[in-house]
């Protein structure tokens, strides 16, 4: 069996924007009791995450380490017809994921006790952005 849904998520500007659990109600409303979900985003500003959900301190943090390795205002960058945050946000995306695979077991997302999927987003403006989930399983 397979299922696919297209995820429409709104972001406010730079930050992880926890989605779990629109990503478990897709699981839940499949009937699929075990299988591998694979999420995707289909841009190149913004990366997708699993990580701790339970102490903000760590969203944070993250945050802060990102924005130290790919500044707004590097000298070298060519590519600048977006705004000064373009090109961060796309070295940010580069090395985190724009695809993550979780298994699905008896009909739930198999993440551990403190996981959350996130979308990361590093553009400092507003977007509304679409994460294809895609299950297939039995």
């Amino acid at each position: 069996m397979q299922e696919q849904s297209v995820i429409q998520l709104s972001t406010r500007g730079q930050g992880l924007y926890e989605f779990t659990a629109e990503v478990a109600r897709f699981v839940g409303d499949s009937k699929i009791g075990a299988g591998l979900l694979t999420l995707f985003c289909r841009h190149t500003s913004c990366s997708l995450l699993i990580q701790e959900n339970a102490d903000p301190d760590v969203k944070t943090d993250l945050q802060e380490f990102f924005s130290r390795i790919a500044p707004e205002g590097l000298e070298w960058v060519s590519h600048v017809s977006e705004g000064p945050d373009d090109m961060p946000a796309h070295i940010r995306a580069a090395l985190t994921q724009v695809c993550v695979s979780i298994p699905v077991t008896s009909g739930q997302l198999a993440l551990g006790t403190w996981q959350g999927i996130y979308l990361f987003e590093h553009r400092a403006q507003a977007h509304n952005r679409q994460i294809v989930a895609y299950l297939s399983g039995d």
